[in-house]
């Protein structure tokens, strides 16, 4: 009986020292907070956010931690976001949400609502014409819009019609669907909720937007020395997010990507405690909410030459409770996806590994496209997944289900690799 209770308590310790559930829900609660407004731009948010992630990996244990600077332009609203219609106040973030490259907008607007039930392209632009709606804000449906992009796309440009923006129907709750605003145009375009009224006369709209030029911004790399030096593996996950829209409103980004973030930082413990076969470098990223600008740099720019790579995986939003694993792969990444897909058959961590096609839309993707192994886990279409990228992506809304079988899948391909 004391045999048995003994080796018990042991396979508890080791189940333990695996994965560390409490430490990846501090990480998340930590950088989800309002001290990092959201891990944008404006206020140096993802910055003050990096630094604490270069202390957290020291703290673990990590051996090496460097911080690779690069700069990039980004366009940011962390000033004026009042809106109202007909008077009635909008609330940022849930009444409405901005396209990424607007300008900042002050003054009152008439609004043109369009006719999407008997459409008219000619009728559209001689109403807009008119001294009657010269100047006005054009309201219709985003997706009505989509059909009719050369029409809208002309609504958008300052030489192709007279009106002052655009106000797009979407869907609830909000996205502030991409933050890469590496330019600004020349109308807003506004997001709002189906339930904008059909018959405002007009909005009234106080709007700033702050254009960053050469934006100075990091990534920081940990290593965790392995028995071996000649090849390594590398752990990825973006830190960086929306920032903020106005003053008081960000975008905490618990799901997206606090985390990845979390769970790179707890391997990181773990490989400290439990000297891997290889090297192994965690790298978290700047800039993936700017068009993938950090992984780009760091490809360009490695620590490590990406040929010595045994395997790269890219973690981004997989603190979700959908039982199936997305994932994306590599060419060369191929061998190591069969032998994840045998260990998940083997321990059944997941349903299923749900693989698509290779794109560009996380940071495993310049890697991808140099010839690494690697590949990219996200857990979509969760409960959590509907927060992605508005305000209510928070703390509080965080679930927590997937960590383990994903730390312990990826723990046991290195194991195995």
């Amino acid at each position: 009986m004391k045999k048995f209770l003994f080796l018990a308590f042991i396979a508890i310790s080791l189940q333990l020292s695996a994965q560390d559930l409490e430490h990846y829900k501090r990480c998340i609660k930590e950088l989800s907070s309002a001290k990092y407004q959201g891990r944008g731009y404006a206020e140096d948010g993802a910055n003050k956010a990096g630094k604490w992630i270069a202390k957290e990996f020291a703290k673990v244990g990590a051996e090496e931690v460097v911080c690779q600077p690069f700069t990039h332009n980004i366009n940011t609203f962390p000033g004026k976001m009042e809106m109202s219609v007909d008077g009635k106040k909008q609330i940022p973030g849930q009444d409405f949400t901005l396209r990424e490259f607007n300008p900042g907008i002050k003054g009152e607007f008439k609004l043109y609502y369009v006719d999407m039930e008997n459409y008219d392209s000619e009728k559209l632009f001689a109403d807009l014409a008119s001294p009657e709606y010269d100047g006005a804000f054009v309201v219709c449906d985003f997706m009505f819009s989509f059909k009719h992009f050369a029409d809208f796309r002309r609504l958008q440009s300052k030489d192709g019609c007279s009106n002052a923006g655009l106000i797009y129907t979407w869907e609830a709750p909000l996205k502030f669907y991409k933050a890469y605003g590496d330019t600004v145009k020349d109308k807003p375009i506004i997001w709002v909720t189906p339930d904008f009224p059909k018959d405002a006369k007009s909005v009234k709209l106080n709007m700033e937007n702050k254009f960053l030029e050469n934006y100075e911004c990091f990534n920081v790399i940990a290593k965790v020395e392995g028995r071996r030096h000649d090849s390594c593996y590398v752990f990825t996950a973006h830190y960086d997010h929306l920032g903020k829209l106005g003053k008081k409103t960000y975008y905490p980004g618990a799901h997206d990507n606090a985390s990845g973030t979390a769970a790179i930082i707890t391997l990181a413990a773990y490989y400290a405690e439990n000297t891997p076969e290889y090297d192994i470098y965690f790298i978290a990223f700047s800039g993936e909410d700017a068009n993938l600008r950090g992984s780009e740099w760091y490809a360009e720019h490695p620590i490590a030459p990406l040929s010595e790579v045994r395997y790269l995986v890219n973690l981004d939003m997989i603190g979700d409770n959908n039982h199936a694993l997305y994932c994306e792969v590599s060419d060369e990444g191929m061998q190591g996806y069969a032998l994840f897909e045998e260990i998940n058959t083997q321990k059944s961590y997941f349903e299923a590994l749900e693989r698509s096609e290779l794109a560009d839309n996380s940071d495993h993707y310049p890697f991808a496209k140099r010839g690494v192994p690697c590949i990219f886990f996200m857990n979509e279409n969760g409960d959590a997944f509907k927060y992605y990228h508005t305000v209510y992506d928070t703390w509080e809304n965080a679930i927590f289900d997937n960590y383990e079988p994903t730390f312990n899948l990826i723990k046991e391909f290195i194991e195995r690799y």
